[in-house]
């Protein structure tokens, strides 16, 4: 008898899924895949990925001041040329209203 594993591991932060079908007698590798994503989107294996998929951490609280240090001062450095006048005021174009 020859059968095969199919698991599927996802790490979220306390737990792991994991989805295990293994081929019975006589069954076709179709049957045996339909029965997988089957088991596969019961478990809400891939809506659990797609949500943890562009995650992104928390900024420091160093980063954010660094950031914002840099906003502070690239609007200084603005004024300041616009006070000089070596930058053109240009009039932007008005964004179209749907």
């Amino acid at each position: 008898m020859r059968y095969f594993d199919f698991d599927f591991y996802i790490l979220n932060l306390s737990q792991a899924i994991m989805v295990e079908v293994k081929r019975k007698e006589r069954e076709s590798i179709g049957s045996l895949l339909r029965r997988f994503q089957k088991v596969v989107q019961y478990a809400a294996v891939v809506t659990q990925a797609r949500s943890h998929r562009f995650f992104e951490s928390r900024p420091t609280r160093r980063a954010r001041r660094r950031s914002a240090l840099r906003r502070i001062e690239r609007s200084r450095e603005f004024e300041r040329l616009k006070k000089l006048g070596k930058l053109k005021e240009e009039k932007r174009p008005a964004r179209p209203r749907f």
